[in-house]
């Protein structure tokens, strides 16, 4: 009995070991309840100053790391080549929901990625309300290579700190459904829409979410249709995936990362040089006065799903590395 006695609280002291290790896996794991405030964040940008200096081998050593988990030049998009009849493109958003390719969509695919030629300067335009006002447009336009977020607005209003040039810009089935009624009704304002972005390629995710494909489908022959400038490209899931486990190995934990982020990937993977506007998740701008959420409106994304102030402090470290630089704020007024 003495024996036993004396037994028993080594499984208290291993239970307490066993919750210590615990809650420094769950601090670790998520690192959003320890992210410094919107005031912490300002004040190190305001330190880091208007200086931004280009790292040729910090540009070449992260582009390495993409291509070797990602392959932005194959994978980025589905093609006939990545994707040929019969194969399964598993969602990347749904777990046990996949597509086989038939010959209805394989019809719908490109021959092979369209953007194998190497990109000079690119930009990533997000939709924050950091834009408004920034004078950014023309700095936006002179790049060699556009890309934009979920349909923004490109009109007379809004040009001046967004620019018009557009290559790529995505489109989000959710909009398509809110936006456009799922295209079950009239097509006529989509396809006018979709003029304000020229000869561009539309790049949705229509094998994410099953709920996602009939609307992205639906875009395409709403486009084809009409022999529209537009192209439709669809987003290839492994690559979606990919993306995903790289970033969250590098401290990015939510539900989904945001597209900007998706986009800010493909470009590191494609490009000699990357500037990124409209990247500023929070509520106040560097003069610590409010800002809408978008440059066009203040609509906030649904709660949880994206951790955008995560992924604006690792694009601030490849900022501060100069792997990509990140504009914030007014673009005259910052150093070339």
């Amino acid at each position: 009995m003495v024996v036993m006695f004396l037994k028993c609280p080594r499984p208290k002291l291993s239970v307490w070991a066993a919750l210590c290790v615990f809650v420094l896996c769950w601090l670790y794991i998520f690192p959003g309840y320890r992210l410094p405030s919107d005031k912490e964040i300002v004040s190190e940008v305001l330190r880091q100053g208007k200086v931004w200096k280009k790292n040729q081998t910090g540009i070449a050593v992260f582009r390495n790391l993409l291509t070797d988990c990602c392959d932005p030049r194959k994978l980025f998009a589905v093609t006939k080549q990545n994707s040929p009849l019969g194969k399964t493109l598993w969602y990347d958003g749904e777990f046990y929901h996949s597509h086989t390719v038939n010959n209805d969509t394989y019809s719908l695919f490109v021959q092979e990625t369209p953007l194998q030629q190497p990109l000079k300067k690119c930009a990533v335009v997000g939709n924050g309300g950091i834009l408004k006002h920034s004078g950014c447009g023309k700095d936006i336009d002179q790049a060699d290579y556009v890309m934009r977020c979920n349909l923004p607005p490109l009109s007379k209003d809004y040009t001046d700190d967004v620019g018009t040039k557009t290559h790529l810009v995505t489109a989000n089935p959710s909009i398509i459904e809110k936006r456009f009624q799922n295209l079950l009704w009239s097509r006529k304002a989509f396809v006018d829409n979709m003029k304000a972005y020229g000869t561009s390629y539309i790049y949705m995710p229509a094998f994410s979410m099953k709920p996602g494909t009939e609307p992205s489908l639906r875009a395409y022959h709403a486009l084809s249709d009409i022999a529209a400038n537009q192209t439709v490209l669809f987003a290839n899931p492994d690559f979606l995936r990919n993306v995903g486990k790289f970033w969250k190995s590098r401290g990015i934990h939510a539900k989904r990362l945001s597209t900007g982020l998706f986009l800010v990937s493909l470009a590191l993977g494609l490009c000699e040089e990357v500037t990124i506007y409209g990247f500023w998740p929070f509520s106040v701008d560097l003069n610590e006065k409010f800002i809408s959420h978008h440059y066009y409106d203040n609509i906030l994304p649904f709660s949880g799903f994206h951790a955008m102030p995560e992924e604006f402090l690792q694009l601030w470290l490849l900022h501060k590395s100069g792997t990509l630089r990140m504009r914030i704020g007014k673009c005259d007024e910052e150093a070339s």
